[in-house]
């Protein structure tokens, strides 16, 4: 273990960086560390999502002794850690907190062991294979370097450290909870993402959007049940369920604009019980990305129009016709405001040189951290910039080849940890420096 962390601590010192930003790098340094025993800490002790009691209260203890107002319990299991330094804008930094329920497989000597319960009832293993314990690390990082360094800035600095992520559902609960009025409100909120596809220490960032509209729908087909030797007296439900899955894949190819984007996938058919029955119904489970307001609302009303279309022409009669509905927990595509993401890229650009530093891509999943700016759009920036967490001899081997690494949410994820907290501490630092600079 020694060895691993004596060479990712030497790659990181490796990175290139640019020349005279010596107190923060200095005070990121000194503190790496104790940063990195944390961040082993939490990854041997993950938490699901609304349950991260125990990480929240890292988090709580070390924002507390930094000197920050520490409220714990906001939107269930959240905390929000403020420090007022005199006059000036609100800033809002923001890390999740909540693992997912995988196995963990990486090898590492202080792997995950931890098991749990989903919110269904199973039991899984836990593990942190999205790696938001980077993200926690790098928040307790920021949240120090910021107390330390408070004579170079003024303003108020709100650190949120948010449950549930991974369900969609925890930006929005701590806002329920009152995030924007019995805090201050920001005008800023940055945040940052580990990567798979990028080498450790890279920072992607730059305007536009970074992650897409994530759309959860159901589909329940109705059919009349009957034996599957006398299909004449039934209506089948998994033929038209078929019908439909085809049909949906028109929704992309043929209705939206080929220069925007859009993705229908169909997760999950399931229907009877026996080779010889034709079951009453069958069910879809979708999930539905888009970027726009305009293409998510022309394939969510798509879904819809073909399902029941598909129905008519089977010959479903009114009471037989599909039922489809959205999910709670839809979460809204992440935009990187203008100017404040332009703003901040130079800034990175002028710290780690502009070699390390590449323009943002659209991904496709999904991340709640756009209610931060949508609760209050007209007066809140945002930017949510990701840092490359692919281990040096990996990205080597691989060539650049993202297909042939590790990817989050895998039983395998294992960044670099050193590399991503360093560079992300030094990061979200420098940043909220830029948005609170004096004068």
């Amino acid at each position: 273990m020694m060895r691993r962390l004596l060479c990712a601590t030497a790659l990181a010192l490796t990175l290139p960086t640019a020349v005279g930003a010596e107190p923060l790098r200095d005070q990121v340094a000194a503190e790496m560390p104790a940063l990195l025993d944390l961040y082993r800490t939490l990854h041997a002790a993950p938490e699901l999502s609304f349950e991260e009691v125990k990480s929240a209260a890292l988090l709580a203890a070390a924002a507390k002794k930094a000197g920050f107002e520490v409220t714990t319990g906001v939107g269930r299991t959240g905390v929000v850690a403020v420090l007022r330094n005199g006059p000036g804008p609100v800033v809002l930094l923001r890390a999740d907190m909540d693992a997912l329920p995988l196995v963990e497989k990486t090898g590492l000597p202080f792997a995950s062991t931890a098991k749990a319960a989903t919110r269904e009832g199973q039991e899984t293993g836990v593990m942190h294979a999205c790696g938001h314990d980077t993200h926690m690390a790098a928040w307790v990082g920021t949240a120090r370097a910021m107390a330390a360094l408070r004579d170079r800035w003024s303003g108020t600095l709100v650190m949120v450290a948010q449950p549930a992520e991974e369900l969609g559902l925890g930006a929005k609960a701590m806002l329920d909870d009152g995030l924007y009025t019995r805090f201050p409100k920001p005008q800023y909120a940055v945040a940052f993402h580990d990567s798979a596809s990028l080498p450790a220490g890279t920072i992607a960032s730059g305007p536009g959007y970074a992650m897409a509209n994530v759309d959860s729908v159901d589909v329940l087909v109705k059919g009349v049940g009957g034996h599957g030797a006398y299909p004449h007296l039934a209506r089948d439900p998994v033929v038209l369920a078929a019908r439909i899955v085809g049909a949906l894949q028109t929704l992309v190819s043929r209705e939206v604009d080929p220069q925007d984007a859009g993705v229908v996938t169909v997760g999950s058919i399931q229907a009877g019980t026996k080779h010889n029955i034709i079951p009453d119904e069958a069910r879809l489970m979708l999930t539905v990305r888009s970027y726009t307001p305009v293409v998510r609302r022309t394939l969510l009303d798509g879904i819809a129009r073909i399902a029941r279309g598909e129905a008519i022409a089977a010959g479903m009669p009114d009471d037989r016709m599909p039922v489809v509905t959205a999910r709670d927990g839809t979460t809204p595509a992440v935009l990187n405001t203008d100017p404040v993401a332009t703003r901040l890229s130079d800034v990175f650009k002028a710290r780690f040189g502009a070699e390390r530093v590449v323009p943002v891509k659209p991904q496709m999943g999904g991340e709640d951290f756009s209610h931060f700016r949508l609760a209050d759009e007209q007066n809140v920036q945002s930017l949510l910039f990701w840092v490359g967490g692919v281990p040096k001899e990996k990205w080597d081997a691989a060539k650049g080849d993202i297909t042939k690494l590790a990817s989050i949410h895998s039983p395998f994820w294992a960044p670099d940890a050193d590399a991503v907290i360093r560079t992300a501490t030094e990061a979200m630092t420098a940043a909220a420096l830029e948005l609170l600079a004096k004068g």
